[in-house]
């Protein structure tokens, strides 16, 4: 037996860049808490994080090689891979071969990729995810400070007198930066606005909402910008010594928003509450702009992010405590993978295709005299260009684009043509069906390398577990690659250690000060302080260097050492609704939930708040299109159509509808949010308008509902909808159809397992329209049940879905009450979980409420609910304040 052991590692979600303490007991059991030493959340951890060591079984993860389905030695599936795309370059060029690759790989991963692309290839046709998540943030950047610059750090959350989120959703995508800036209102008043179309859970603990039009967000900022040139409050000194274009910016934003009630009307907002955010930003020195997705994922995002930053520009508040910009990145290494050139348009550290001499000195570096000269294609640019045929090998490196790509039956359609697939993950995918080459790569406890977070901050993560079956480190997958098209001696790195400290040399070569990104003071770092390397911020020109905030001196990365302000005009999004498509669908994360749920989905606790795909509607849109809360829904957009449940909700704006972006074809059978989304991208950025395309919506006409408890991991076909969510001891399948009760029920039965007679109960009522069964092992535990019945008569679950987790042989009286699905003892249901970090459900609140626990601070006391992560906080608000109106009447 191995002795215990404590390994400092980083959270694989978003980009708060968690640190995480993973412990492994000599029994081999891993359990996970934040670490309390790292300077991102010291020792806080959201709903997500906190349930990571429920992440690590092999359930579904891919353990050997495979060759369209067969499976494989690393030998022949590696000699494949190198033929195919070998054949495809000298057949057709280097522009023939893409790679798509993902925030999720660690920069060691990221340079050899780009490296083995870029350098050696000569194609730039390498991109990212990342291009769905910040590549709007990254365009507005290089135009107003000449590099992809996040001024600020974590600790302007807790100085700032004013935040400003503006699309971002921070109290469930980024909880644990949120929770921060709570306790810096408690403690000094820190007042906060969002700017959102939806009452998020963001939105209900701030001073002031404002719930704009979608895409609107250009206007709302040249507007500010008019007030502060009006009204005497920008700073003339940093204008005229460290700033160009004000005057061309002021003056456009001047025409475009000349007056508050243009504003107003424009964004569909109250005068009185334009009035109040701009006099709060006007006058308040310590503002900080936080934003994200809301703000990147537009067909104008690139002009949204400059909008903001002109105005901080404008202010002189930039790079100082509690001021400036501040992009939030959703992904745990898209600012690593941003760093080492993952996006097609960029060549490496910061350098781009726009100047020939980086070319050349990148050349001279990897000593690649074919390295690639122009940008590459972006990434809904290059799925297009395997859908005509011009993309002859494409290999997919831990992301899942036939689910998060936008217009994504397009995107399927192209991989099942492409000539040849290969994909690298941890698991089976949607993606992974189209693989001709399927690749096992090592997990998050397995992979060993580097991250940077949000506020340039470089952290470890670190192996706690060895690599399962034959998975492999990404990086070296891509070096065996590589060598075997021929070029081994520029991937001969045996340790991911000697991988970054060439791009750390990289970074500071023939630099000379002009580019910020420069990490040159650890080019030299021993494999022993790579092991031990602890959180640090970039740029580090010296091993015991780093700056922290950058820009505050006034001096840009530019040619002229000067900032640029960007003029932008607002402009519509790509497509408005009409008649046909009266809706604007908004699409975004859950708050318990990870992109396409491969690692958070097999996670019962994570799955109990929200167990199936649904829309949210406003009530006067639901009871417009004839639906009703729990209704099945058919979606349809230009591009495609889903199903999903109607939730019926105030958060929502009347016109408007909300769906989340993870759904994937293992968990439901169609409701992948990517089947809707527009692929309609910005011109600057590439990225595209995945928060907003017209929707139609009506309703579908079920016959029949079902739900399967079993310990078998399914995926029904021959069904019109169904998901499912995991629980304790397997998975609860929701099933629905459009025929007669007596239809379904024969179509449910197919479900089944096979069982021994004397080890299945079931009954039909004397109609044939109600159906019910349950199934015991050979221990007499429940091993599965079936119920069927017409939309709205199904029986309670609850007590059945506990007997799968007990596993527990069942008494003669729990056997003879399985079939009502009601237990013979009372057992209280704790109903939909609110609480995931404390497993605390509706019911559980509710009952709390009426005993008197009339605020956040007593349920937190006595159910400790909303004191960990904070991001049920506002639900358990809900249902206090429901309670407050039920006594009032």
């Amino acid at each position: 037996m191995e002795e215990a052991r404590e390994v400092r590692t980083t959270c694989p979600y978003c980009g708060v860049g968690c640190g995480v303490l993973a412990e492994v007991a000599a029994d081999g059991k891993t359990t996970v808490r934040g670490d309390p030493e790292h300077p991102a959340n010291f020792g806080k951890l959201c709903s997500k994080g906190a349930a990571l060591g429920e992440t690590l079984g092999l359930e579904g993860r891919l353990l050997q090689p495979e060759i369209r389905g067969r499976q494989t030695g690393w030998d022949e599936a590696l000699d494949l891979a190198a033929a195919k795309f070998s054949q495809a370059i000298a057949e057709h060029g280097p522009d023939s071969v893409a790679f798509y690759v993902s925030g999720q790989l660690l920069t060691e991963d990221y340079y050899v990729a780009n490296k083995l692309m870029k350098g050696f290839i000569g194609s730039a046709n390498i991109d990212t995810n990342s291009r769905l998540c910040m590549a709007s943030s990254v365009a507005g950047h290089r135009r107003a400070f000449g590099e992809d610059i996040v001024p600020g750090v974590y600790g302007d959350f807790e100085c700032a007198d004013l935040v400003v989120l503006t699309g971002s959703n921070t109290a469930w995508c980024h909880p644990v930066l949120y929770q921060r800036m709570l306790a810096a209102r408690r403690e000094r008043g820190t007042r906060i606005v969002v700017i959102d179309p939806r009452r998020t859970a963001t939105a209900d603990e701030c001073d002031l909402h404002l719930a704009l039009d979608p895409g609107t967000d250009v206007l709302l900022f040249n507007g500010l910008l008019t007030h502060l040139a009006r009204n005497g409050k920008t700073d003339a000194d940093f204008i005229g010594a460290s700033t160009s274009g004000f005057d061309a910016a002021a003056s456009l934003a001047e025409a475009d928003a000349p007056s508050i009630a243009r504003v107003a009307k424009g964004c569909g907002l109250a005068a009185a509450d334009v009035q109040a955010f701009y006099d709060l930003f006007a006058d308040t020195e310590r503002t900080l702009t936080v934003y994200s997705q809301g703000v990147n994922q537009s067909a104008h995002g690139t002009d949204k992010v400059n909008a903001i930053i002109n105005c901080h520009l404008a202010t002189g508040r930039i790079g100082k405590p509690g001021m400036g910009p501040f992009s939030v990145t959703g992904q745990p290494n898209a600012m690593g993978g941003r760093e080492v050139g993952g996006l097609a348009n960029q060549l490496a550290a910061h350098m781009d295709f726009a100047d020939q001499a980086g070319i050349e000195r990148v050349s001279r570096f990897w000593k690649a005299p074919d390295i690639a000269r122009r940008a590459g294609l972006k990434a809904v640019d290059m799925f297009q260009a395997v859908a005509d045929g011009r993309i002859k090998a494409l290999w997919v490196m831990g992301t899942n684009p036939a689910v998060s790509m936008p217009d994504a039956s397009r995107v399927r359609a192209a991989l099942s043509k492409c000539d040849f697939v290969a994909v690298s993950d941890v698991t089976r995918t949607d993606t992974t069906r189209y693989a001709d080459v399927l690749l096992p790569a090592a997990a998050w406890s397995e992979k060993d390398g580097t991250v940077t977070n949000s506020e340039r901050r470089v952290s470890r993560q670190r192996p706690f577990l060895p690599p399962p079956g034959e998975a492999m480190a990404d990086w070296r997958i891509i070096c065996e690659v590589a060598a075997r098209m021929g070029f081994g001696d520029a991937f001969a790195y045996q340790t991911p250690a000697e991988i970054f400290r060439e791009h750390a040399a990289l970074s500071a070569f023939e630099n000379n000060g002009e580019r910020l990104f420069d990490l040159g003071g650890l080019a030299d770092l021993s494999d022993a302080d790579y092991a031990a390397f602890a959180p640090r911020h970039w740029p580090a020109t010296g091993q015991n260097e780093q700056r922290t905030r950058l820009l505050a001196d006034g001096r840009f990365p530019t040619p002229d050492s000067r900032a640029r302000f960007v003029p932008v005009r607002q402009e519509a999004t790509a497509f408005t609704v009409d008649a046909d498509y009266p809706l604007a669908l908004n699409t975004g994360r859950l708050r318990d939930q990870w992109h396409t749920m491969t690692r958070t989905g097999n996670v019962p606790r994570l799955m109990a708040n929200a167990p199936e795909p649904a829309v949210d509607l406003n009530p006067a849109d639901a009871a417009a299109h004839r639906l009703k809360d729990g209704d099945l829904a058919h979606l349809s957009t230009r591009f495609g159509f889903v199903r999903a449940r109607v939730r019926v909700s105030e958060a929502q704006r009347r016109g408007q509808a909300f769906m989340p972006m993870h759904w994937s074809g293992q968990y439901a059978a169609r409701a992948v949010a990517g089947f809707l989304s527009s692929p309609v991208t910005d011109p600057h950025s590439g990225q595209p308008e995945l928060k907003h395309v017209p929707l139609r919506i009506a309703r579908e006409n079920t016959g029949w509902v079902g739900v399967l408890i079993t310990r078998r991991d399914l995926r029904p076909t021959g069904f019109v909808h169904w998901s499912r969510h995991a629980v304790e001891g397997g998975w609860v399948y929701e099933l629905t159809g459009t025929e007669p009760p007596d239809q379904g029920i024969l179509l449910a039965r197919k479900l089944l397992g096979v069982q021994r007679h004397d080890q299945l109960l079931d009954y039909t009522d004397r109609r044939g329209l109600a159906y019910r069964a349950a199934a015991v092992d050979e221990t007499g535990a429940m091993a599965e049940a079936l119920l069927v019945a017409a939309p709205d008569q199904l029986p309670m679950r609850d007590w059945l879905v506990s007997l799968l987790a007990t596993r527990q042989p069942l008494s003669t009286t729990d056997r003879h009450a399985l079939l009502s699905g009601r237990s013979p003892v009372p057992m209280p249901a704790i109903g939909r979980v609110v609480c995931s970090c404390f497993h605390i459900g509706v019911n559980q609140l509710a009952s709390a409420v009426a005993a008197g626990c009339d605020s956040l601070e007593a349920i937190g006391s006595t159910l400790r609910a909303g004191t960990n992560c904070g991001s049920c906080r506002s639900e358990i608000k809900a249902i206090i304040d429901a309670r407050h109106v039920q006594a009032a009447e």
